[in-house]
């Protein structure tokens, strides 16, 4: 398990890091996608001026994974980029590349994710009686 985490980090980190560096060079290595539908969201994001926040946050977050710091913020932080590749890969742009990249993707966030999950138990419990984030809701008296 700990290669494939190994392994998960450096593709997934590499991944970001050129996927996020792509978009600011000069070259239009940005891919748009291939129907009209995935062409239109990614067009909304980088006319909107958002994909350029995503593209700063994939390049921090594959710097963080690649030098393995963070990495409990890094693998949470990246959660909601996945869903959103995934979904453009599965939803947007249905192909075999498509289908291949947007596993890869869930299954390398998933893999960084695993060993820190003490980290995120606690985000997950439900409210315990009347406590919660360490002091009383209904102090006694």
């Amino acid at each position: 398990m700990k290669a494939f985490y190994h392994v998960s980090r450096i593709v997934y980190g590499g991944w970001y890091l050129f996927s996020g560096i792509e978009y600011f060079l000069p070259y239009d290595l940005q891919p748009l996608g291939n129907t009209p539908l995935g062409q239109e969201f990614t067009l909304a994001l980088i006319h909107s001026g958002l994909f350029t926040w995503i593209k700063i946050a994939e390049i921090a977050i594959a710097v963080a994974v690649l030098a393995d710091r963070a990495m409990p913020l890094a693998a949470a932080a990246s959660v909601p980029l996945t869903i959103v590749i995934a979904y453009w890969n599965f939803v947007l742009e249905w192909g075999v590349v498509e289908v291949v990249f947007g596993t890869l993707t869930i299954v390398f966030n998933a893999a960084l994710l695993w060993p820190y999950r003490a980290y995120y138990r606690p985000m997950l419990r439900a409210w315990k009686g009347r406590r919660d984030f360490g002091y009383r809701l209904n102090p006694p008296g």
